[in-house]
């Protein structure tokens, strides 16, 4: 009985031995991405804001974009408090090619940009190049 129940355990042992050792096959190769719509605003919207403070305080009025003499794309926003208190928050606009891409050198340093209670203020940049032909203008909070 002893040498059943022995050899029923080595048995068990081997058998928990070997198929523990199985490895499943490496996977490897090329991938797709994958939410590629999700947060992508900033491809498609004329102004973003970049957080929920700067949502519930800041709005903005009206954009006029227009063509300069030279070719180049110059784009004014006006930009509004919609608090009853002073804010302060950072604004820069990103020029872009007609598929959306940024032109070389197109992204305008975060400019400070400090508004009076449920004031407006208009801001205006103009674009480097005659290749930019859309524009995406981002306000963040001032720190």
């Amino acid at each position: 009985m002893k040498k059943s129940i022995m050899a029923g355990i080595i048995a068990g042992a081997a058998g928990v031995l070997v198929s523990g050792c199985a490895t499943s096959p490496k996977d490897t190769g090329a991938y797709l991405p994958v939410n590629t719509t999700v947060n992508d605003v900033e491809n498609h919207a004329g102004i973003v804001l970049l957080s929920p403070g700067v949502q519930a305080s800041v709005t903005c009025i009206g954009v006029q974009q227009r063509t300069l003499p030279d070719g180049r794309l110059e784009v004014t926003a006006n930009i509004r408090n919609r608090e009853n208190r002073r804010l302060q928050v950072q604004v820069n606009c990103v020029f872009k090619d007609a598929q959306g891409f940024p032109t070389e050198g197109e992204e305008t340093p975060f400019r400070n940009l400090i508004l009076t209670e449920n004031a407006q203020e208009p801001v205006t940049w103009a674009a480097l190049n005659n290749r930019a032909v859309r524009y995406t203008i981002r306000i963040r909070e001032a720190h």
